[in-house]
């Protein structure tokens, strides 16, 4: 598997660019809306934190574990929420789909399937990865559907295993896709999208 590098990924509707420090105030305005720092069950930035958010990104970027991106909405040109692949291990040919998150406004619309098609679509087919994976929060049960939606497996829960930003202890739902199932997980894909734009 290639290293990931930073690079820019786009469909018609949605474009996944490279994080960096100047996307602080535009992440922070996405994250307004609904303000999603409340939610115990992810990892949106509280105002005030999106720097540091930013910066330890980076920092997994630059440790080569992590290539975070801003989604941005093509039409209006503004960012409206964050992902990225970490758990990043080249020799294995294994990485992760994650710290995934959309304005309000924005979800359950399009763009976390577009994000999705675009991410798996690189990972599979330019960088040669043999898993995707993707895990989420027990009590997350929004985002547990919307990983099963994308053609996904749930491969099981790893139990007491990470902390929340209420530091309380989170039982981990662990999921994976890999290169075998991917054509028809795209060809699928491609189909909800075309449907939704009929």
């Amino acid at each position: 598997m290639k290293k990931p590098q930073p690079t820019t990924l786009q469909s018609a509707a949605v474009r996944l660019e490279p994080m960096a420090v100047d996307h602080a105030a535009a992440l922070d305005a996405a994250a307004r809306d609904g303000e999603l720092w409340k939610l115990r069950v992810t990892s949106v930035p509280a105002p005030g934190e999106t720097p540091a958010y930013i910066d330890t990104a980076l920092r997994g970027q630059a440790e080569g574990h992590m290539l975070p991106f801003v989604v941005v909405d093509v039409a209006s040109g503004r960012v409206i929420g964050s992902t990225r692949y970490h758990d990043i291990v080249p020799a294995v040919e294994r990485l992760e789909i994650g710290y995934t998150w959309y304005g309000r406004s924005w979800q359950r619309t399009h763009v976390n399937t577009t994000c999705k098609l675009l991410l798996m679509q690189h990972a599979f087919e330019t960088l040669g990865a043999q898993l995707v994976g993707w895990r989420t929060d027990n009590y997350n049960f929004a985002s547990q559907r919307a990983i099963e939606r994308l053609g996904a497996r749930r491969d099981g829960v790893l139990r007491h295993h990470a902390l929340r930003r209420d530091g309380t202890v989170r039982d981990t739902v662990m999921y994976s896709l890999a290169a075998g199932e991917w054509p028809e997980v795209r060809a699928h894909l491609q189909y909800q999208l075309a449907r939704a734009r009929e």
